[in-house]
């Protein structure tokens, strides 16, 4: 079997959504770790994976594969191991559903809050120059964009609102929906739940008011549930920053 190669950041978010397919389905990778703080994802030698600069990327064999919902679904189908997609056709519409509205309509906006609280924090410490060189080597015009605004904290009032509004609607519709059935779009652990996980396992830390025991006791299940796989504690336990450490909240009884 051709080997696999994965080029991911922390466990979380787009990173950790092939990482966790990987492990649920049993398949051996080589972990390569991308300092995102660092801008290891613009050096020459990841660009020459990934022109585009994102990250993940995962190789296997000759093929190289990008974009991290279309790399679960290639794992899903390309290894043998548990499927991780609904043998129904109206659960396969619903798993895909929610990855697209995680990946379209929520992700964009956790990630502003994200950027602005932890990444921008960390990275504005370093050399302004030094920063600036980082930012001009980003090979899409849109990231540079989004890097400035996170390192120098200049996202706008309306973007962090608009943003702050689509997460407690997300919240919302997530907690109805798993009031439904015990996984988020099927009776089977799937790809939405590993979608949907590693973009909203520290939503009860970041969002108390919104996520609690008491308001969203469906929500609080489910992501102790998919907290308790084996194969996320295996996934987690490759984060080398204080980030990874927000998945503790899970670990309390009473939130």
């Amino acid at each position: 079997m051709a080997g696999v190669t994965l080029y991911h950041w922390e466990p979380n978010a787009n990173s950790g959504k092939p990482m966790l397919a990987l492990m649920e389905k049993g398949v051996a990778f080589d972990s390569h770790y991308i300092d995102m703080l660092q801008f290891d994802q613009h050096r020459p030698e990841y660009l020459a994976i990934n022109p585009q600069g994102t990250i993940p990327a995962m190789t296997h064999g000759a093929r190289v594969l990008v974009e991290s919902t279309a790399i679960m679904e290639y794992v899903d189908e390309e290894f043998p191991g548990p499927a991780l997609m609904p043998d129904s056709a109206r659960d396969r519409w619903r798993v895909r559903w929610w990855m697209k509205f995680m990946d379209q309509w929520l992700a964009p906006s956790f990630s502003m809050i994200g950027w602005s609280v932890f990444v921008g924090p960390m990275v504005r410490r370093r050399d302004p120059a030094e920063l600036e060189a980082a930012i001009a080597r980003i090979p899409l015009p849109e990231r540079r964009v989004s890097w400035r605004k996170a390192i120098h904290g200049t996202f706008s009032e309306a973007e962090m609102a608009e943003s702050q509004r689509r997460v407690a609607r997300g919240i919302e519709l997530l907690e109805a929906e798993l009031g439904k059935r015990e996984w988020l779009a099927s009776d089977s652990y799937s790809l939405a739940d590993i979608n949907g996980f590693n973009l909203a396992y520290a939503i009860p830390l970041s969002q108390p008011a919104l996520s609690n025991d008491e308001k969203t006791p469906n929500l609080l299940r489910w992501l102790r549930a998919v907290y308790a796989r084996p194969a996320v504690k295996q996934c987690w336990a490759l984060g080398r920053t204080d980030m990874v450490k927000r998945v503790a909240i899970l670990e309390q009884e009473r939130i």
